[in-house]
């Protein structure tokens, strides 16, 4: 359907690849909007219970193609740019608004919006030759794709400003160290880890990480009370559910559960 994203359906894990590996997966073109296509499009099937997003070659994505940017500096495009921008919020919000867990499998680069698109994932996964960088300052642009949000929630204000104004890059060991991604691991193991951890959460019970997601992003500007209230609604939601009442029985039985596609 794409020109430069593929997409897969395997066993309820939708993988959506970023593939123009021999630009380093930079964005060009219709891929913002394609990639936001994809993602919603995954956010409404049924059948698919997890997300993965990943990269094509040796990188994960080298943010924006910066060769079709001059292109439209050149022309003065305001207008086309513009319209980039608002394709990488539909990315963005697509994966924020999904019920569905969204994993970022890191295998390579993941420079400027690429490093913003890990960061929207709900967990990240990064290989060892990773590497992250908010590279906008290297062309005198500033970051999007949420990463003036994303970045100060998970690092300190003073390394956010520095990632921000100096554009280095990190390697994958310090990224974790800052909580920037859950796990690093080999680059080989890389494509078999991120299909257990898919499946670990294609197997869970879809409403309690639903609601779990909701609540983990809806917190901020939250009060203690409105959090409490709202995992009072979503608790009952869960207790309720078919999926709760064979986890209890499974628990009880001492089996593992049994578990159904989407419904």
């Amino acid at each position: 359907m794409y020109d430069h994203i593929t997409v897969t359906n395997d066993a309820g894990i939708a993988t959506i690849t970023l593939s123009r590996p021999e630009k380093l997966n930079a964005f060009a073109g219709h891929m913002r909007r394609d990639l936001a296509e994809a993602l919603e499009a995954a956010g409404r099937e049924r059948s698919v219970r997890v997300v993965v997003v990943t990269g094509a070659g040796r990188a994960f994505c080298a943010g924006a193609d910066v060769a079709f940017m001059a292109e439209l500096m050149e022309r003065g495009d305001v207008d086309e740019f513009a319209r980039l921008l608002g394709a990488g919020r539909r990315v963005v919000t697509a994966i924020r608004q999904m019920t569905k867990p969204v994993v970022a499998s890191i295998n390579g680069a993941a420079y400027g919006a690429g490093f913003n698109l890990a960061l929207a994932c709900d967990i990240r996964l990064a290989a060892e030759s990773a590497s992250f960088s908010q590279s906008f300052v290297k062309v005198g642009l500033h970051p999007d794709w949420g990463g003036t949000y994303f970045l100060p929630r998970v690092v300190p204000s003073n390394l956010a400003c520095e990632m921000f104004f100096l554009g280095d890059a990190i390697k994958a060991d310090r990224a974790a160290q800052l909580g920037l991604v859950n796990r690093v691991v080999p680059d080989a193991e890389l494509a078999a880890e991120t299909r257990r951890l898919a499946e670990r959460l294609r197997d869970a019970p879809h409403r309690s990480i639903a609601a779990a997601k909701r609540a983990v992003y809806m917190s901020d500007g939250q009060s203690l009370e409105q959090m409490i209230q709202y995992e009072t609604e979503a608790q009952l939601a869960c207790f309720q559910s078919e999926e709760a009442r064979e986890r209890v029985r499974a628990f009880l039985e001492k089996r593992e559960p049994r578990t159904s596609q989407r419904t």
